[in-house]
């Protein structure tokens, strides 16, 4: 096998084991050619026949059968054309009739930080009813033992809910009064039962960080509510003084949150680092697991400072001991999202918006003159305009007018204007835009009106510029890792809640939004070329799907899931009539995990 393709990227490491997991043979090579001699055909690892693939190649957008081989797309076409590639240990596979798409890409998602604790957290997502939820909660609690903890961090709303409302503090400590609870919403509020309070020792003197607050009653003591006003450092603190996962634990719980993302479609993530995520500590595992060829997601990955005021210092360490740069698998792409902790503007619609810090601004210039010098990539996270035009100001000063060479990331742009967005294309930036108003629209549209809401975020707008644009989740404490919500939201204009929020002013059609999570998010890291499409050449990343995504009912998008998941040419997840070809999962660990108890699946 030689070690570069044709355009002269080297084949990734996983490209070269495609050959045993698919039980492939060797490719037949030519001999000795006359002039009129032609080469003989190259034989197939793996051909898909039988199905509706949609290849987002322009220049044949649908075809019934393909075939893979080293890891990527050989050919395409009609299952009579495709069969010709089959071989003594080509591996057919029937797609009977299915729906096939390229793999889903999260353009901007922090599944590093959900990797280690995944096994032990609780998932509320699907859940319609705050009297079903209590019960999930209670059912679980039931079967983890004391003194273990029952959490449930983000990825829900309680706009999903009949009764549009998260349960109380009191119906909390009703459904668990014996073991330590916390039930984070979003990035606004935490709720702990009285268990949890004491255990953390939680007290009407206990410290509280700026922009937080922990809510008294009459008499001083903590109620069990913890606001973020607007800041959410007091929550993600309160959730860092929960028990870790010990280390082995951490290993088969990433390796199962990326089981759980390929059984949704997807097999490209970009990591925008986050809140406790610190480098390098939190990153041994994907490192570790990339060391052993058993990721099954492929992974870019940015830097985070450690600490406010630290985070100069922070990437100083971090250009003089790293580099961007990686392999088809595991990828440094970077810093951000954050830069400058006192440069974020926290996407909290329950509360006004925050104003940047007047300090911001040099600090964040002598980062960017240092990721100057060393051409370094960095994506900067801004909900609003009002700080995105901060943000601009400041990279075009280090900059000059035509912003850097390599690029940068705008994340979110919830209230960008056209002005800014235009600035943002003369700069040579990108836009990564998430379906957290899928989650929090009817919470915006309270606080700012419909008008307003109409166009958050105006992705027809962005794409009208230009300017690259990626989909994503910004999973998992902001919103769900499910994508099939992210497309439900962006091409009906509805939130999880069932709001109308956008016309067909701002919405896409289904195909429009599959290119924008696919080919867009490879777009904005600069791996359009391997990634995105069902082309020759291109990776063999792709997901058959339970439904068919351009047919199936709006309402039905977000319960997608995949039946077979191929990432590098091999299958990595495989479900119903495929359940033979499901590569064996790891023992789940905690034994309370769940995933165990049934509370949850993969």
């Amino acid at each position: 096998m030689s070690d570069e393709t044709a355009s002269g990227r080297h084949l990734s490491r996983r490209g070269a084991l495609a050959v045993a997991g698919a039980g492939a043979v060797a490719a037949t090579l030519p001999g000795t050619q006359t002039a009129t001699a032609k080469p003989a055909r190259r034989t197939a690892d793996v051909i898909l026949v039988n199905g509706r693939v949609t290849t987002l190649d322009r220049a044949k957008s649908s075809v019934s059968a393909l075939a893979v081989r080293d890891g990527r797309v050989l050919a395409t076409g009609g299952d009579a054309e495709i069969r010709r590639f089959a071989g003594r240990g080509t591996r057919v596979i029937d797609l009977r009739g299915r729906r096939v798409v390229p793999g889903l890409n999260d353009s901007h998602t922090h599944m590093i930080r959900e990797g280690l604790i995944y096994t032990s957290e609780l998932s509320l997502a699907g859940v319609t009813s705050v009297a079903d939820a209590l019960r999930l909660i209670r059912f679980q609690a039931d079967r983890t033992p004391a003194p273990q903890w029952i959490r449930v961090v983000g990825s829900f709303t309680k706009w999903q809910f009949r009764e549009q409302r998260l349960p109380t503090l009191a119906e909390l400590n009703a459904a668990v009064p014996d073991k330590p609870v916390l039930l984070l919403h979003l990035y606004d509020r935490a709720l702990l039962n009285q268990t949890a309070v004491r255990l953390l020792g939680i007290t009407g003197d206990t410290p509280v960080p700026p922009g937080g607050q922990i809510e008294l009653d009459a008499a001083g003591n903590p109620t069990g509510l913890l606001l973020a006003k607007p800041s959410p450092v007091l929550l993600n603190a309160t959730l860092a003084r929960l028990p870790a996962l010990d280390p082995e634990s951490q290993v088969l719980s990433t390796r199962l949150y990326m089981r759980h993302l390929n059984a949704r479609g997807v097999t490209s993530i970009t990591d925008a680092a986050g809140g406790g995520t610190l480098y390098p500590d939190h990153y041994s595992v994907v490192n570790q697991l990339h060391a052993q060829g058993e990721l099954t997601v492929r992974i870019g990955y940015h830097l985070y400072p450690r600490a406010p005021g630290s985070e100069f210092d922070n990437f100083k360490e971090f250009v003089a001991t790293t580099k961007p740069g990686g392999d088809g698998f595991l990828t440094m792409a970077g810093a951000g999202e954050v830069v400058v902790f006192d440069a974020i503007d926290f996407e909290n619609f329950e509360e006004p918006r925050p104003n940047l810090t007047p300090t911001m601004d040099a600090r964040l210039r002598d980062i960017l003159a240092l990721f100057a010098e060393h051409e370094w990539p960095f994506r900067l996270h801004a909900t609003y305009d009002e700080s995105a035009v901060r943000l601009l100001d400041n990279i075009e000063r280090v900059y000059g007018p035509t912003g850097p060479a390599s690029g940068f990331i705008i994340d979110h742009g919830e209230t960008l204007t056209d002005a800014t967005i235009d600035r943002i294309a003369g700069l040579g930036g990108s836009i990564a835009v998430q379906h957290r108003m899928a989650f929090q629209g009817e919470t915006f549209r309270q606080r700012y009106g419909a008008r307003a809401a109409a166009h958050t975020p105006p992705v027809r707008r962005f794409l009208r510029s230009g300017v690259p644009v990626g989909l994503g989740t910004d999973a998992t404490r902001a919103a769900s890792d499910n994508l099939w919500i992210a497309l439900y939201w962006i091409t009906t204009g509805r939130t999880l809640g069932g709001t109308r929020l956008y016309g067909p002013e701002n919405t896409l059609d289904r195909v429009e939004a599959l290119r924008l999570l696919t080919q867009g998010s490879a777009t904005l890291s600069k791996e359009n070329g391997d990634k995105g499409t069902l082309t020759p050449g291109a990776l063999a990343d792709l997901a058959v799907l339970t439904e068919d995504y351009l047919k199936v009912p709006d309402a039905r998008i977000p319960g997608i899931e995949s039946v077979l998941t191929m990432v590098d040419g091999r299958i990595v997840h495989a479900a119903a009539e495929f359940s033979a070809l499901n590569p064996p999962l790891p023992a789940v660990r905690p034994s309370y995990s769940p995933l165990l108890t049934g509370a949850n699946r993969l």
